[in-house]
């Protein structure tokens, strides 16, 4: 009897310690949030991803630890339409950011001295303040937010801090590295500390130091690289090892060909832009290792993608996207295509792959679903969660949207383009024309297959047209003042002066004399 009432004593004891401990796990099953976002990285310019020039360690890590998509896109071919995307779940034409920002349009394009047949469209120039965007979802879940980096989301007024970042290390309106990636550099909300620190790993650091200080709280981290947008620039040392690996590898006998309107480099080989690609791999070392120093790395979600292709053409011509067409502002594969890495660490998912068309737009639906956060389909309503993929399930087939009716410095054209299953089709605005492909049996669009597949173009450019319209796309107007003997001048001045330069340019960067300045771009200091 007095066992009976002794057990009945500790009953209340007992279902309180239950209790405690349900509460204590179900708090610590809530994930942290990890959003590492490069700049102009290319599909292939990973180690896991088939490069075998760039060496990248420790961002093949969080492929190998979580799920790879094979057919990851970013929404658009640059870079603040594609990051206003990930904020917002929504396709560019439906934001209205569709062109990176600070591009001129109209009229204006004129400055450029370039002689096309369009005027490109005018275009949203900040992100928008009515939208919830992902941040400040996860702000009102209760979650701590943290950005290091790249904004180019719009100027003062719309920074991070203003679309729900409590600290924002280095964001602001500048889509580059304003002074290089040495310090001293150019960024108001980044100062400057030791001369010669490299940018990607001071991101790194403070993104490391947030962690630290917010470890017992539930955390969204978004370290969003400058790198590896040009000016391309590396160490000494970075240079000379990659200078080697190519030259012991063999040189190919020209690094670029023609594509549609400017040269476009067919080998990885710039030992310049090598050093780039490893610098930030470092510093994403250094958060991993970050969190599994502190033992969160059982939970913490970590997401790994780029904003737009490889630079192959214009820009710092920096890298290829082969066997994938085209490159950062095209309209093929290579320009849309993007490493696309999800580890989710309580799922048995390591090193696993799926062949389901995913877009950058799906990160905010997946993110609040693996967060156990209601969704917000007013605010995403052109994502869908991947998590039934992450857990081994399936999900239907949609389609995929992009809209960019201007003209880059890359030389991809004004065009909209829908992908379907194994089906991609590209209206181009200057003529009206369309081009299909079967991304299946080629993966490298060389190949336009409407001929034989009227019915299936037809219904896709139908669903294209019609999803335009719904959207109320802002399409590009003939220039009344399009000159077609200067838009021929300034194509053989391409393909006479450009493209030689470029050819020794490559030459240049693999010579054993290359010193690109006394400091090597500021990286060799004093203290050195």
């Amino acid at each position: 009897m007095r066992k009976a009432l002794r057990l009945l004593t500790l009953l209340p004891v007992l279902f309180f310690y239950i209790s405690c401990k349900e509460r204590h796990e179900k708090v610590k099953k809530r994930p942290n949030v990890l959003f590492i976002l490069a700049d102009d990285l290319g599909v292939h310019d990973l180690s896991s991803t088939g490069s075998t020039y760039y060496e990248t360690p420790n961002i093949d890590r969080i492929a190998l630890e979580g799920m790879v998509f094979e057919q990851g896109y970013a929404a658009s071919r640059v870079c603040s339409p594609s990051r206003a995307s990930i904020m917002t779940g929504k396709f560019t034409a439906r934001h209205g950011i569709t062109d990176w920002i600070g591009a001129k349009s109209g009229t204006a394009w004129r400055d450029h001295k370039r002689f096309d047949k369009l005027l490109p469209a005018e275009y949203v120039h900040a992100l928008p303040k009515a939208d919830v965007v992902l941040p400040e979802a996860m702000k009102a879940a209760g979650y701590t937010t943290f950005f290091a980096g790249k904004w180019h989301l719009g100027n003062k007024g719309s920074y991070p801090e203003d679309h729900g970042f409590d600290l924002n290390k280095g964001g602001w309106e500048k889509g580059s590295p304003m002074g290089g990636y040495f310090s001293p550099w150019t960024n108001p909300n980044l100062e400057n500390r030791v001369d010669g620190e490299n940018l990607s790993m001071r991101l790194a650091n403070e993104t490391s130091d947030f962690i630290k200080k917010h470890k017992d709280s539930t955390f969204f981290a978004m370290l969003s690289f400058y790198a590896v947008h040009g000016p391309i620039q590396t160490t000494e040392g970075k240079w000379a090892k990659y200078r080697e690996k190519a030259i012991n590898t063999g040189l190919a006998d020209r690094g670029y060909i023609m594509e549609r309107n400017l040269p476009i480099r067919q080998v990885q080989d710039n030992p310049v832009y090598a050093g780039l690609v490893e610098s930030m791999d470092d510093a994403v070392g250094h958060v991993l290792n970050t969190l599994e120093q502190l033992g969160l790395d059982d939970n913490t979600i970590v997401i790994f993608t780029s904003d737009n292709g490889g630079v192959a053409s214009g820009d710092a011509f920096s890298t290829t996207n082969l066997p994938l067409r085209g490159g950062k502002g095209y309209q093929w594969e290579g320009g849309i295509r993007e490493p696309f890495f999800i580890k989710v660490p309580w799922l048995d998912n390591r090193g696993t792959s799926t062949e389901y068309p995913a877009s950058g737009t799906d990160f905010y639906p997946t993110i609040l679903d693996l967060a156990n956060i209601d969704p917000l389909p007013g605010q995403h309503p052109d994502g869908v969660s991947l998590k039934p993929l992450l857990e081994g399930d399936s999900l239907p087939e949609r389609a995929l949207f992009w809209h960019y009716p201007h003209y880059g410095n890359q030389g991809g054209d004004p065009s909209s383009i829908i992908r379907e299953g194994e089906w991609k089709l590209i209206h181009y605005w200057e003529d009206g024309r369309n081009e299909l492909y079967n991304l299946t049996k080629d993966p490298g669009e060389q190949e336009d297959v409407q001929a034989e597949n009227p019915e299936i173009a037809k219904g896709l450019n139908n669903k294209l047209n019609n999803w335009l319209r719904d959207m109320n796309a802002i399409i590009p107007q003939k220039d009344p003042e399009y000159d077609p003997n200067e838009d021929a001048l300034r194509n053989t001045r391409i393909t006479q002066g450009l493209w030689p330069k470029l050819e020794k340019e490559r030459l240049d960067f693999l010579s054993e004399t290359f010193e690109p300045n006394a400091d090597w771009w500021g990286s060799r200091t004093t203290n050195d």
